[in-house]
């Protein structure tokens, strides 16, 4: 039986869909107006494509509205109010918070924050982290050095707001920070779902310690990469740890838009504090049927410094035919982001997402977690060649595995590849977001 209890926002949370949809109708009016008032960029792009803001009545009216790129942000940036530009939407006074953006796809964005958005993203934090089962009794510990990278930092507080523990792992180093952990009894933590495995990896190699057995870890969020929807990683990660692993989504310039609940069957979009919108990428044509794949454009309704509206953000999701056990009543996605729209690249005429790649090596125990995949062209024919790192005590079974990852390589992704092995521990490991897609085409 459900209960009030499991939900941060029980009344929000479980609104029957027709009353959320007025709601979020009314959202987006209210922040549509509101960028159109206070910010020269908004004002100027909707003028420019004749939309004022009482243009917008219905939900189908929405789809009107023009969206905007992260290019369109990059340009933006340096102009006066200095360094936001004529996007921010409040007197610099109000701004309390910097941030940016990784820049792991090129020039970093700036994002500005009001204290109220900053209460509004810890919000949004909290139906997460509630969904995945902390409380007041949980010790969280935060493995990351904080930064001008909003990653964490949120989490940060929104754990306190739930009433958590939390502990920054700071400037400690991997060994010192599994070690704290032990030492503290922590049971939850945050990380990239490279730095999950990496930390197993050192806690066992170095250490001596088995995570599953010496920590008391028994919830694990991640963010930042695509793996902890990928079954055969978090497989991995749940078995290193003896942890539950959820998923969450979220990005600097929109905000933590998805998460993970208990039950495990796909994430939920926070359709109180956000809009998701399916679109075709060739075609631009609304997708609200589940089993397509399209390009999300997403608008977040409370932040006001800076407001998201109808943001082209490039990642490819997909509607859940699912409803969860849960009994919430935001939409699910299927299998979490999938790539980005850049990423998806043809490769000798087949469409390929790496992620199709990592469920692969993932799902094979005699390797390790790290690979490495590098797209090059010679002449007219593209090349793929995936390094690999072999689990030590595996070198007589190298054969067989390389046929295992041929086979599930050509029936996942239907390309072939060029397989090289390396000594385990000599691939690059990662921290944060990592880099193990490498397509060197247009270098050549």
């Amino acid at each position: 039986m459900k209960t009030a209890e499991q939900y941060w926002n029980p009344i929000l949370e479980t609104l029957p869909r027709e009353q959320l949809q007025k709601l979020q109708l009314r959202k987006f009016q209210n922040v549509l107006k509101w960028a159109y008032e206070n910010s020269k960029f908004y004002h100027k792009l909707y003028s420019d494509a004749g939309i004022e803001p009482g243009d917008i009545r219905t939900f189908d009216d929405i789809r009107k509205v023009p969206k905007v790129e992260k290019s369109m942000l990059r340009g933006i940036q340096g102009r006066e109010p200095y360094p936001y530009g004529d996007i921010l939407c409040v007197p610099l006074e109000q701004v309390t918070e910097y941030h940016q953006t990784s820049g792991t796809t090129g020039q970093p964005v700036f994002q500005a924050d009001t204290w109220q958005d900053w209460e509004w993203c810890a919000e949004s934090w909290a139906y997460i982290l509630y969904a995945q089962g902390y409380r007041n009794h949980d010790r969280v510990f935060l493995p990351f050095g904080y930064h001008t990278a909003i990653a964490f930092w949120q989490a940060h507080y929104a754990s306190e707001k739930i009433g958590c523990e939390v502990i920054s792992g700071g400037v400690l180093n991997t060994e010192a920070r599994i070690l704290k952990m032990q030492e503290l009894r922590a049971t939850a933590m945050m990380a990239t779902p490279t730095y999950v495995l990496g930390m197993a990896d050192v806690a066992k190699r170095k250490l001596g310690i088995d995570p599953a057995k010496d920590l008391q870890i028994k919830k694990i969020t991640v963010a930042g990469e695509p793996g902890g929807s990928i079954p055969a990683t978090k497989k991995r990660m749940e078995e290193a740890w003896g942890a539950k692993v959820y998923d969450h989504i979220g990005a600097t310039e929109i905000g933590a838009w998805s998460f993970e609940c208990t039950y495990q069957s796909g994430l939920h979009v926070n359709d109180a504090l956000f809009i998701v919108e399916i679109e075709d990428p060739d075609t631009g044509e609304l997708i609200t049927e589940p089993g397509r794949k399209g390009k999300m454009v997403i608008t977040a309704f409370d932040r006001i410094a800076q407001p998201c509206i109808r943001f082209d953000s490039k990642d490819i999701i997909g509607w859940s035919p699912d409803e969860c056990e849960c009994g919430r009543t935001f939409r699910l996605i299927k299998g979490g982001v999938l790539g980005r729209a850049d990423d998806i690249t043809k490769v000798k005429g087949v469409l390929l997402a790496p992620t199709s790649i990592e469920e692969v090596v993932r799902s094979i125990p005699e390797l390790g977690d790290e690979y490495e995949v590098l797209v090059t062209k010679k002449g007219d024919i593209d090349n793929i060649t995936l390094k690999v790192e072999l689990i030590p005590g595996q070198e007589s079974n190298i054969d067989l595995v390389k046929t295992k990852l041929v086979d599930q390589l050509s029936l996942k992704t239907n390309l072939g590849y060029n397989i090289e092995f390396h000594k385990y521990n000599t691939l690059p490991r990662y921290d944060v977001k990592s880099k193990r897609f490498k397509d060197l085409r247009h270098k050549e």
